[in-house]
């Protein structure tokens, strides 16, 4: 990350580098907004040809082959949306911006973000240490067929991981796992760089499954974890207590129906919303309480500075 972001902070001119760098303290670091509006940092269209493709391999470093290929489905799709909506939005797939916080040249907290429509990336470091969420994606259309056939789901293994993982509960697991009969609007932690507090685990817990359920909760744990490059999905991993997942379902149990799910534990939010568009529209984000955007990385920073 460190390599990627000083070359992308070369290549820029000054005019841009300046919109790409702000102070670490700079109060637009503790945020997340998947929705099309101005946002701090500079567009792919202002970076050029260099760097653009510059601002792309950041954004890799960041994700694992399989995920940068859903983000790149997620902006693609921002052309396909704008032809649906007769082109009256002026979405364009180079409307992504990269802001960096702080720099990795200065042997302190940095951290950088990649984000526009249905997507959102932010990583916070300190030395070696990453703390890598949130991580947002989202897909409008979810899917698109054709002849019968499936031509694009970037977000296939978040939906069809849960379905499976529902599809075996047996009755009185089902019964705790579905505890709505509608979906909320949107995601749950919304666009908030804060989480409510009083957003708490509900649902069936993961102690409570027989072995084959609990498998597929791994699976769906690791199908978001699994965003992320090996070694920070491996440390992410260890840090959650797995014995105090809970998975929740709520809305509608069939294929193509309005629907959302989460899986919680005290450190981990994972949120999937279908509920738009007739179930066409998905949001879906990977977050870590109190250690979203590098939270108990900093606190751990000022203690050690002000000792």
């Amino acid at each position: 990350m460190r390599t990627a972001a000083s070359a992308l902070l070369t290549a820029v001119s000054d005019e841009v580098r300046q919109k790409v760098r702000l102070p670490f303290a700079d109060g637009q670091r503790r945020w997340i907004e998947y929705v099309p509006m101005s946002r701090p940092g500079a567009s792919l269209c202002e970076l050029g040809t260099d760097g653009r493709k510059l601002a792309h391999r950041l954004l890799a470093t960041a994700l694992s082959p399989a995920a940068y290929a859903q983000a790149m489905a997620v902006m693609a799709l921002e052309e396909v949306l704008d032809r649906a909506e007769n082109w009256r939005r002026g979405r364009r797939s180079d409307d992504y911006s990269v802001v960096l916080f702080g720099g990795p040249d200065e042997g302190d907290m940095w951290g950088w973000r990649f984000e526009g429509h249905h997507l959102s990336v932010s990583m916070t470091l300190e030395g070696d240490r990453v703390a890598p969420t949130p991580v947002f994606l989202g897909a409008n259309p979810a899917r698109m067929g054709h002849a019968g056939a499936m031509v694009l789901r970037p977000l296939a293994p978040e939906e069809d991981v849960a379905r499976a993982l529902l599809a075996e509960l047996e009755p009185k697991h089902r019964s705790a796992a579905i505890v709505a009969d509608e979906p909320p609007p949107d995601i749950r932690s919304g666009r908030r760089a804060d989480l409510d507090p009083d957003l708490r685990a509900a649902g069936v817990a993961a102690s409570d499954l027989p072995p084959r359920a609990r498998e597929l909760m791994w699976r769906l744990l690791h199908v978001y974890l699994g965003r992320l490059p090996a070694d920070l999905a491996a440390a992410e991993t260890a840090r959650i207590d797995l014995g105090r997942l809970h998975f929740a379902w709520e809305g509608s149990t069939e294929p193509g129906g309005r629907h959302y799910y989460r899986v919680q534990s005290p450190d981990l939010l994972i949120e999937y919303d279908n509920q738009d568009d007739g179930g066409n529209h998905a949001h879906t984000v990977l977050r870590r309480p109190g250690a979203d955007f590098g939270d108990d990385i900093l606190a751990e920073h000022r203690a050690t500075s002000h000792a």
